[in-house]
């Protein structure tokens, strides 16, 4: 392939693409007494370089060679600069802009996890032994957060993204995602209380109904299948308690498309680019 330099770079504008762009350099001799020392993951993603068509390419917009057009024809700044030179190198914090519009150069990932017992859905909790975020560890280098909430004794399907606009509509109640659970009590749930579930619980001062419930076992009617679309701090737990049922166990089977399968208790899976698109899509 033919290496071609890019035309039209103002002398002296820009430094080259082992460098920096519009950055102040350090002072002639100074050095980091603490250079020995291991630098954080975050100190780490603060000082890589990358080149500017992957930093746009990550951020999803469009391809590195897309990005490539965008950046000849003068659509992308940096920290307020128009950029044509496409051998530049930015780091993760600096201000890239595609028609004015601030890019995030971290690309999205959509983590699917079969959340274990005992392991909190918060990203940090001082009181907590354990929270699902160390179930990934090191082992993807993106910062993803938890799709809405499972309580610490709540097992099952759990969705982890940095994908703020995706989470967002799927923890909005507006968009009506469903979530299926299965609940196993401590006595025999009558017909009765079934159909009370579907006509709706009164749990403060707000009536939550259930869009569907089932025996989830035939031959154990302490087993129930139920949907729902709320997303009320333990809802499920309060609304058997004030049918006078105790929640043993609570695994959630399904959230908005998704489901365990295939992923054992504990472990997860990166979504594939179908189940993305469905999401995405909102056909769940």
């Amino acid at each position: 392939m033919e290496n071609r330099k890019p035309a039209g770079r103002p002398a002296g504008r820009y430094k080259r693409a082992d460098e920096s762009v519009i950055r102040k350099s350090s002072p002639a001799g100074k050095t980091n007494s603490r250079s020995e020392k291991p630098a954080s993951k975050d100190l780490k993603k603060e000082i890589e370089l990358i080149r500017l068509n992957r930093f746009i390419a990550n951020s999803g917009v469009c391809s590195r060679r897309d990005a490539d057009e965008h950046i000849k024809n003068g659509l992308i700044s940096v920290n307020g600069q128009t950029v044509t030179d496409m051998g530049i190198r930015v780091s993760y914090h600096d201000d890239v802009r595609f028609k004015n519009k601030r890019l995030s150069a971290e690309k999205k990932v959509y983590i699917l996890m079969n959340k274990p017992k005992d392991y909190v859905t918060t990203v940090e909790d001082p009181h907590a032994e354990h929270t699902v975020l160390e179930l990934i560890g090191d082992s993807c280098s993106e910062r993803v957060y938890p799709v809405g909430r499972l309580d610490k004794a709540t097992t099952g399907v759990l969705l982890l993204t940095n994908d703020g606009d995706l989470a967002g509509k799927l923890t909005h109640p507006k968009y009506k995602r469903r979530k299926i659970y299965h609940v196993f009590l401590d006595n025999p749930v009558t017909k009765n209380d079934l159909f009370k579930l579907t006509e709706g619980i009164e749990l403060d001062g707000t009536t939550v109904i259930a869009d569907a419930v089932s025996y989830a076992d035939p031959d154990d009617k302490s087993q129930i299948g139920i949907e729902l679309h709320s997303g009320q701090n333990r809802v499920i737990r309060r609304m058997f308690e004030t049918l006078g049922y105790k929640v043993r166990k609570l695994d959630r089977v399904y959230f908005a498309g998704l489901t365990k399968k295939n992923v054992q208790r504990g472990k997860w899976r990166y979504l594939n680019d179908k189940e993305v698109s469905m999401l995405k899509r909102g056909i769940f």
